[in-house]
Parts: C-alpha cells; structure tokens; sequence
C-alpha cells in the first residue's frame, strides 16, 4: 500500500513500524501503571485510584478490540 502524497518515504513496511511501536508503547504504559500501583499499595499502603483506572482501561480496551476484531474479520 503507497500512501499517495508521501509514497517515497512512508510505505506499508512503515505503517506496519508504526502499528507495532505503537502497541509495545501503550503495553509498556500499562505495566508501568500497574506496577506504579502495586508498589504505592504493597509498599506504602496507599489505594492509588488513578493508576487503577489507567491499567483497566487498558486492559479492557485491549479485549474489547480484540473481541471486536474476532467477530468481524
């Protein structure tokens, strides 16, 4: 697939590039919130609500997508 205005320089290789870092990046994101959180809760004893909601967020956007992606393709 040549993307029609930059097709020298971005191409599917690139698109694909940037489909995989953009996925390591948001999992990457979400065990550092994870571990943020169960290092504030087991070692200061402190319920950390926003990193909570961050890493299940994640998590359900995640299987959503991939429930979504099941049962249509």
């Amino acid at each position: 697939m040549k993307i029609p205005f930059f097709g020298r320089v971005f191409d599917e290789r690139f698109l694909n590039h940037r489909l995989r870092s953009t996925s390591l990046a948001g999992i990457s994101g979400s065990l550092v919130a994870l571990g943020l959180f169960l290092y504030r809760f087991y070692a200061k004893g402190i319920w950390s609500w926003d990193l909570l909601a961050v890493a299940v967020t994640f998590v359900v956007v995640k299987w959503c997508v991939m429930l979504w992606y099941l049962l249509t393709d």
